[in-house]
């Protein structure tokens, strides 16, 4: 619309030719474009009004439960899961075939930008088979071991898996833990060999490592190349002849798992649901068997992969619930919900994720803590394996201690908190969970319980309090070509590693296995491994409880007095070469003032190493010019004392970039 210049305004359709002209020739001036408030109270209002007003409803009443298939792709990182998601979705018809079309289900700023995925993704599938119509509800998961928690929690929701290969690196660390997630839980396996297109593909050898180590018999491996689309069809058809449909009951009052969940501002939380029992639809009262709220069902649908609203959700189905949650802590990971009044027995849920690694969160700005504590909160939600609690620091200010399941996991958190909520944060270096079994009775009785966990360092026990220390283990499985296999090992020994097992899996691949301490790994060892076996090497790990350790804890002094946020606890053959390093840090970071800083490095009152920050001088002998010599000493000597003298009431405010540099992850040593 055109209004003209002035006071008059036109109307009627009559002069729309004039208008035109004159808008050409500058006579006329557009409307003003509505206010940022008005655009967005009408995108508001756009994603209040269901989706179902504006997309056609599917009806899942005509799929029994026999032409069910529930699956999930596992897989090492960048063997081909996500390339193979997008053929199964193209074949299927769920999205148009065009050559944009790469890892479409990774939409996560974070994936696109590392080019993993690190949250699992639902798609509903309909495909035609020998007359039947079959619903294939397709899950992609994760292949970094830091997302392991995505991958079991994922499995839990199907009856099978698609065990994805690469036919040119082989069977890999990650290929191993998936696969035995997948055998714990009692699924239907289907080896697929990938990327049998590439020059250096050999799919006979991977075919004989995984009858060797997974004793499945070769010709029931799927060879194919997911980026060609060559033989995806024989997957498809593998899937409704292999895997079972669920064992389930459409009569039963309804029992539904969340085994997923995410936080819309407008709507709520999005649970991910798995119908185990009975039938759900808009408009059913509902009750969380967490937390006994009920809550009125306001969508049920699938993901195909967009939500796609359906008049029911029916039991075998797995597909999303908004019910209005608008508490973030309403929706728990592993809760089961049932009808109002018709209470069931609860599922058995999943097993806590148990972290490896802890670091603190601190806001930049302290004002800007409850907009993290927000952020947090919802990002947690998606992601349920962090663990969090609240902490403080003098130099830092008010902030949490966060538990991840590895330096992956913590870097991908920190980057989401970054893209999605816009928090900007400061994030300490990484420590590892370390116990204590206490000595006294008193102390005991204090802290009511034998054995402590201690996830702060500044709370780590004397050792005149303590019978021992423990701390974590993992077993580590490391798979490589053999001609590295003399630096991996020694690698291993160097981080303290004690060898458990070692066996070729082929001709020119071994697979080792090593105990190691959890503190050895988290920072650089993955690192360092890639780079001396040229990348060959894969690594994986899982948790081995606790070992018994000499641990100290190592005090940063800066002129006699002590640091609370630096003390780190380290072993006690490790202790000067940390000790040295943070110094070294320290020195590089603190400004100079008008007397001598001392850093030091204490275990206990033993000091065990040391850097110094000279002191700015004046030139007290600059209007000294010839003489004698004793006149120079008697200016020196007065100088001296008086420095002296500054060091002895001088107070050393660490400023608090300073911290964040030597606190900050330090992954190069």
């Amino acid at each position: 619309m055109w209004a003209p210049v002035g006071r008059g305004r036109w109307h009627g359709g009559a002069l729309s030719v004039w208008a035109a002209a004159a808008a050409h020739r500058g006579l006329l001036e557009p409307r003003p474009k509505p206010s940022r408030q008005a655009a967005a109270k009408s995108r508001t209002l756009d994603r209040l009004y269901s989706s179902a007003d504006r997309k056609e409803k599917i009806d899942l009443s005509r799929f029994s439960v026999e032409n069910i298939r529930n699956f999930s792709i596992i897989a090492h990182v960048d063997h081909g899961k996500s390339t193979l998601a997008d053929r199964l979705l193209e074949l299927t018809g769920t999205i148009d075939k065009t050559k944009n079309n790469k890892q479409v289900l990774d939409k996560l700023q974070v994936e696109r930008e590392r080019g993993i995925t690190v949250k699992a993704q639902t798609a509903s599938l309909f495909y035609d088979c020998e007359g039947k119509q079959y619903l294939l509800n397709l899950i992609d998961t994760p292949g970094h071991v830091d997302f392991s928690y995505e991958v079991s929690r994922s499995l839990s929701a199907c009856q099978g898996v698609l065990l994805v290969v690469d036919a040119n690196e082989g069977i890999q660390a990650q290929t191993v833990a998936n696969f035995f997630l997948a055998f714990e839980a009692q699924l239907s396996i289907i080896p697929v060999i990938n990327k049998v297109d590439l020059k250096n593909a050999d799919p006979e050898r991977v075919e004989k490592q995984i009858e060797k180590v997974f004793d499945i018999p070769s010709d029931e491996c799927i060879k194919i190349s997911a980026k060609l689309g060559t033989n995806v069809e024989r997957v498809l058809q593998a899937v409704i002849e292999r895997i079972p449909p669920p064992k389930v009951h459409r009569k039963n009052p309804l029992k539904a798992l969340v085994f997923d969940s995410t936080f819309d501002q407008y709507r709520g939380v999005i649970a991910n649901v798995a119908l185990f029992d009975g039938v759900v639809s808009k408009g059913d009262k509902i009750v969380s068997a967490h937390t006994k709220k009920t809550y009125e069902v306001n969508e049920v649908g699938v993901l195909n992969p967009n939500e796609q609203p359906t008049h029911k959700l029916y039991a075998g189905q797995v597909g999303y619930l908004i019910a209005g949650m608008k508490d973030v802590t309403e929706a728990q990971i592993g809760d089961t919900l049932y009808l109002h009044k018709q209470p069931v027995e609860p599922l058995p849920g999943f097993k806590s994720a148990k972290p490896m690694v802890f670091a603190g969160m601190y806001p930049i700005d302290q004002s800007e803590y409850n907009n993290l504590k927000s952020a947090i909160e919802k990002l947690t939600i998606n992601d349920s394996s962090v663990t969090v609690h609240r902490d403080s620091s003098l130099a830092l200010g008010a902030g949490w201690r966060l538990g991840f399941l590895g330096l992956l996991h913590m870097e991908v958190f920190n980057q989401r908190l970054e893209q999605e909520y816009n928090a900007s944060v400061i994030l300490t270096t990484p420590t590892v969970p370390y116990k204590a079994v206490l000595s006294s009775a008193k102390l005991i009785k204090e802290y009511r319980e034998k054995e402590i966990t201690v996830i702060n360092p500044a709370q780590f026990p004397d050792k005149s309090k303590v019978t021992e220390y423990l701390e974590p283990v993992v077993l580590g499985t490391i798979i490589t070509p053999d001609e590295y296999t003399g630096k991996v090992m020694m690698l291993c020994q160097a981080r303290r590693a004690v060898q458990k097992n070692m066996m070729y899996i082929d001709q020119n691949r071994v697979m080792l296995k090593y105990l190691f301490p959890l503190n050895e790994i988290v920072v650089d060892f993955y690192d360092s491994l890639k780079s001396l076996s040229s990348g060959y090497a894969s690594f994986d790990y899982e948790d081995a409880g606790y070992q018994t350790a000499e641990l100290v804890k190592m005090d940063i002094l800066l002129n006699g007095n002590p640091v609370e946020e630096l003390v780190t606890i380290v072993h006690k053959d490790k202790a000067h070469s940390v000790g040295k390093a943070i110094c070294e840090r320290l020195k590089d970071s603190l400004p100079r003032q008008l007397f001598e800083i001392a850093i030091q490095a204490a275990v206990g009152s033993k000091i065990i190493a040391r850097e110094t920050v000279k002191a700015y001088r004046k030139n007290v002998l600059a209007k000294c010019y010839g003489g004698d010599i004793t006149r120079k000493m008697k200016l020196l000597k007065r100088q001296a004392e008086g420095k002296k003298k500054l060091r002895k009431i001088g107070n050393i405010e660490v400023p608090k970039d300073a911290f964040i540099k030597v606190l900050r992850t330090q992954c190069d040593k």
